[in-house]
């Protein structure tokens, strides 16, 4: 049995809100703290068990996935710590120690409770590389935490990454540290690209794959990371009209309760996260394009019955 709720890792300490809106392309930096007052707002925060109590990375973590020289410039505004295409804050500083840590958290506590889906409302990741940032995103929380949770539990995990552009920091940084081949196996990150039934197929290619690498013990846990500027109507890209996309939700759930059934009923463990989502002109669009996938997830893996007939408003770009 599932737990019905869907633990999140959420503090507001995870939220940079200086200088974004004015003068950052991406809202990526407040979209934790977005996405919660949205689902409040359409009484859908009653699917989540928020965890506000969690402990930071150190500088030290960030050195799994970095150079050291990089870290410095990134904490102390020096040299290439502008690479992330963000405005450089202490605040924006300080909420990236959250950040990945929202993700290490979620990863550990669904290790230990496979029986609950975890979230990590977090994005800005996986395109950093080991001495620079890049599409903004500063630090690889995804690799960080996956070679964290391979050195505490020795487990090995697989990324279902619907972001619209490749995730390149997993692929990135194999080489700066060799440990992440053991904690992200090569052929593990999966990133589906084409378009609508194409995507779909692509991604379903992917799912089976990775069912196999379950069920030879090879993977032990995954990560959904379902961004939202990989639909159509997205500013930067847009590979999926929202039927699509939204099936790739449905999909997902569907495939974590079947393997589930196959590794003789024991829960996959299941962590679910953001990553990327542009709109100018209407941020709600993507607000409730997360919203929706939730929704699915909570719906069909933790055996809830939320509105699944919330319907992402038509709302196309000006």
């Amino acid at each position: 049995m599932r737990n019905p709720k869907i633990k999140t890792f959420f503090t507001e300490k995870q939220v940079c809100t200086k200088n974004i809106t004015e003068k950052s392309s991406s809202r990526s930096p407040q979209k934790p703290s977005l996405l919660i007052k949205r689902l409040k707002q359409n009484g859908y925060i009653k699917m989540l068990e928020i965890e506000e109590k969690f402990e930071p990375v150190s500088k030290k973590d960030f050195l799994i996935a970095h150079t050291e020289e990089y870290v410095h410039n990134v904490l102390q505004k020096k040299g290439n710590y502008d690479s992330n295409m963000l405005e450089w804050s202490q605040e924006l500083v300080n909420s990236l120690h959250y950040t990945t840590a929202s993700l290490y958290h979620a990863k550990k506590y669904a290790i230990q409770n496979p029986e609950t889906v975890c979230f990590a409302p977090v994005s800005g990741m996986h395109h950093a590389q080991p001495g620079r940032g890049q599409g903004f995103c500063t630090f690889s929380g995804q690799v960080i935490s996956a070679i964290k949770i391979y050195e505490e539990f020795g487990k090995s995990c697989a990324y279902f990454d619907l972001d619209g552009h490749f995730g390149n920091s997993i692929e990135d940084t194999r080489d700066f540290n060799p440990t992440l081949d053991l904690a992200i196996p090569v052929g593990c990150n999966i990133n589906p690209d084409d378009q609508n039934d194409y995507y779909v197929a692509e991604f379903e290619t992917g799912l089976a794959h990775i069912k196999e690498q379950i069920l030879a013990n090879k993977v032990h846990y995954v990560v959904f990371a379902h961004g939202a500027d990989s639909h159509a109507e997205d500013d930067l890209i847009g590979q999926c009209d929202t039927e699509h996309w939204v099936l790739c939700a449905e999909i997902f759930a569907n495939w974590v309760n079947e393997v589930s059934a196959e590794m003789g009923g024991k829960p996959l463990p299941v962590i679910l996260a953001l990553f990327g989502g542009y709109r100018k002109d209407n941020y709600n669009a993507v607000l409730d394009l997360h919203t929706k996938s939730l929704l699915t997830c909570s719906n069909i893996i933790c055996g809830n019955n939320f509105e699944d007939n919330f319907v992402i408003p038509a709302r196309p770009k000006k």
